[in-house]
C-alpha cells in the first residue's frame, strides 16, 4: 500500500460522517446547535424561534428559515471532537423537502434520529428511517424534550421496538419522568446519577455534576428507584448495547436528553465518536465497491447557489468517498468524461467557509462556481468511478410559473434554470405552454414558497404562479405522450423534465390515469419513486 493509501485509511478512520434526521418541530436545529456548542465549534448556541433579538441557528442561513423557525435545506457543519473530525449534515425535517433529505443521506455512515419525548415516533421520523434502513445506514437514536412533559419512557421504547422491527438498547435513561427530569444514568457507568444545572436560555453547556448512586436515592428516592427498575427490566429483556447489531441495523442505540437545554448532548457526541462507523467501502454503479484507500473520488449530493449574498455564487457539495483531495487538482467528471479543475474548494460551517486545501474520506467540500456539476455526479482520478444515481421522487404538485415583471425575463430564466440544477423543484415544459412558461413540479407546496421567496430576493425577479389541478405522474414516453395528447376523455397532460429528458404523465388523480390506460392500453405509464410512500 502506497504512502497516500495509508495516509487516506489512517484519516478516514478518524471521520464521522452523519446526519440529523427527524419529523418537523423535534428540534433538530436546535439539536445540531448543542452538538456544534459541545465540541466547542461554537461559543454560544442560537435559538430556533426566530425571535426578535435573539440569533438564528447556524445551520439555518437561508431568511425564510429564519423566519419560520424550520430548516427548508440542508446544511454542513464540521467539527472536532476527541481527536475525531465530525461532519454533520443538518436536514430539512418537512416533508415537502424530502428529496433534499434523500440525496443527504446518500452522503452519510450514520444517522442521528430524534424523537419528541412527547410524540415518540411521527409520520416523517418512519420514512426517514426507511430510508436508512434501506441504505444500510445505523440509526442512534437520541429522544429529545425530556424536560417537558412526555410519554413514559418504557412506552417509547416499546414503540421503537414494534414501529421499526429493531432493538432499542439504552445507553442513557432518564431519573425522572418527562418533564420532571432529575438526572441521567450513563448506563456504562451505573451506579451514579449525571445531574444537570441548565443555563440561561441555553446559550452554554449545562453543568454537569455527578451524583453517587446512594446519595441519588436519598435526594430522589422514587425517581432512583424507577430508573434503576427499569433498565433491570430492559436489560433481562436483551436490551444491551451490541456493537455488530447497531451496525447491521438490528439494534438502535438510545439516549435520552433536552436539546435545547443541552442536558445529554455531550454523551451523545462522545457516542458518536465512540459508536458510529468510519467512512467505508462505496457501492459502485457497475457492482463491486471503491475501498476508502483507492484514488480519490467524490459524489456531489448537493448544489446551492447564493449562500453568500455578497458573492452570488454557486456550490456543489462533495462528499470524498476515496483517496485524498487536493485543492487545485484535476479530476474527471464521470458524466462527461471531461476534466474539471478544483481551484476554489471551501471547507462549510452553515453559511461560513473557508479554503480548504486537503479532505480525506468522509469529509464535505464545496466546489465554489462549479456551475458543470449536477446533483448526483461522480467526481474520480486515475481510476475511474461511477457510484448509483440520486433517485428523483414522483411531484404531487404542479405550478406553472411566468416572471411577474416581463422585463426581467432573462432573471427569470436563470433563477428557474438554477433553482432546476440545485434540485429545489422539478422544471418541466410542455408543447401547449412552451419553454417561457415553464411547469415547476414538487414532492410538497411549501417548495413552491422557496422559488417565490429566492427568485424575488436571489434573482430580482418575483414570480406568478398558477396552480394545476394534478397531483398523480407516471413516466411514459414519446407514444404515451402523443396518445395522452389526443386523449378526449381524460384530464392530464404530458410534460418534459429539463434535467433528463424525461417524459411525465400528469393527472389529477389515479382515476384520470386509469382512464388513460383503459383508452390506450398500449401506452406506457409507470410508476416513480414516491416520496410520500
Amino acid at each position: 500500500m502506497s504512502s497516500s493509501a495509508d495516509r487516506s485509511a489512517s484519516e478516514a478512520a478518524r471521520r464521522r460522517t452523519f446526519a440529523v434526521i427527524s419529523h418537523p418541530d423535534a428540534g433538530k436545529s436546535t439539536l445540531t446547535e448543542a452538538l456544534a456548542l459541545h465540541a466547542q465549534a461554537i461559543t454560544e448556541a442560537g435559538a430556533v424561534h426566530g425571535k426578535a433579538g435573539r440569533r438564528g441557528v447556524a445551520s439555518d442561513w437561508m431568511e425564510m428559515e429564519k423566519a419560520r423557525g424550520i430548516s427548508v435545506t440542508s446544511a454542513v457543519l464540521q467539527f472536532a471532537h476527541r481527536g475525531c473530525v465530525l461532519n454533520l449534515l443538518d436536514t430539512p425535517g418537512h416533508a415537502d423537502f424530502s428529496e433534499d433529505t434523500y440525496r443527504v443521506l446518500a452522503a452519510v455512515d450514520c444517522a442521528v434520529m430524534l424523537i419528541d419525548a412527547a410524540k415518540g415516533l411521527e409520520e416523517q421520523t418512519r420514512k426517514l428511517f426507511d430510508v436508512c434502513r434501506h441504505r444500510g445506514i445505523p440509526v442512534i437514536t437520541f429522544v429529545n424534550k425530556w424536560d417537558r412533559p412526555g410519554r413514559e419512557a418504557l412506552e417509547l421504547m416499546d414503540e421503537i421496538e414494534r414501529e421499526f422491527r429493531l432493538k432499542p438498547t439504552p445507553v442513557t435513561w432518564p431519573v425522572g419522568d418527562a418533564g420532571y427530569l432529575r438526572g441521567l444514568i450513563d448506563v456504562r457507568q451505573p451506579g451514579r446519577m449525571l445531574r444537570y444545572t441548565r443555563t440561561p436560555g441555553g446559550a452554554h453547556k449545562a453543568v454537569e455534576a455527578p451524583v453517587p448512586g446512594q446519595r441519588a436515592a436519598l435526594e430522589d428516592e422514587a425517581d432512583w428507584s424507577k430508573a434503576v427498575e427499569e433498565l433491570d427490566l430492559l436489560q433481562v429483556d436483551g436490551a444491551v448495547h451490541d456493537q455488530e447489531a447497531f451496525l447491521t441495523g438490528r439494534t438502535t442505540p438510545v439516549f435520552f436528553g433536552a436539546a435545547i437545554s443541552n442536558i445529554g448532548v455531550r454523551l451523545l457526541l462522545d457516542a458518536i465518536v465512540d459508536l458510529a462507523p468510519p467512512p467505508g467501502p462505496r457501492e459502485l454503479e457497475s457492482g463491486g465497491a471503491r475501498p476508502v484507500d483507492a484514488p480519490f473520488s467524490g459524489l456531489v449530493f448537493k448544489v446551492q447557489a447564493n449562500m453568500d449574498p455578497a458573492h452570488r455564487d454557486r456550490i456543489a457539495f462533495m462528499r470524498v468517498c476515496s483517496g485524498i483531495f487536493e485543492r487545485g487538482m484535476t479530476v474527471t467528471r464521470a458524466a462527461s468524461g471531461k476534466p474539471f479543475a478544483t481551484k476554489y474548494a471551501h471547507s462549510v460551517f452553515g453559511q461560513d467557509r473557508s479554503m480548504v486545501d486537503i479532505a480525506y474520506p468522509g469529509d464535505v467540500v464545496g466546489l465554489v462556481n462549479a456551475t458543470a456539476l449536477r446533483v448526483g455526479d461522480t467526481l474520480y482520478a486515475e481510476q475511474a468511478a461511477v457510484f448509483p444515481p440520486m433517485p428523483t421522487f414522483a411531484p404531487e404538485h404542479f405550478a406553472v410559473a411566468r416572471p411577474a415583471d416581463l422585463s426581467r425575463s432573462k432573471q427569470f430564466r436563470r433563477g428557474i434554470a438554477q433553482l432546476d440544477e440545485e434540485g429545489v423543484v422539478q422544471v418541466l415544459v410542455s408543447d401547449l405552454r412552451g419553454d417561457q412558461a415553464p411547469v415547476l413540479a414538487a414532492v410538497g407546496p411549501m417548495q413552491f414558497d422557496v422559488v417565490s421567496a429566492r427568485m424575488a430576493g436571489e434573482f430580482s425577479s418575483p414570480v406568478k404562479l398558477e396552480m394545476l389541478p394534478y397531483h398523480l405522474a407516471r413516466a411514459t414516453d414519446t407514444a404515451g405522450a402523443e396518445a395522452l395528447n389526443r386523449s378526449r376523455i381524460v384530464q392530464g397532460e404530458a410534460l418534459t423534465r429539463i434535467r433528463d429528458k424525461a417524459q411525465l404523465a400528469v393527472f389529477p388523480d389515479r382515476w384520470q390515469a386509469g382512464s388513460f390506460e383503459r383508452e390506450f392500453p398500449e401506452a406506457r405509464l409507470d410508476h416513480l419513486i414516491a416520496a410520500h410512500a
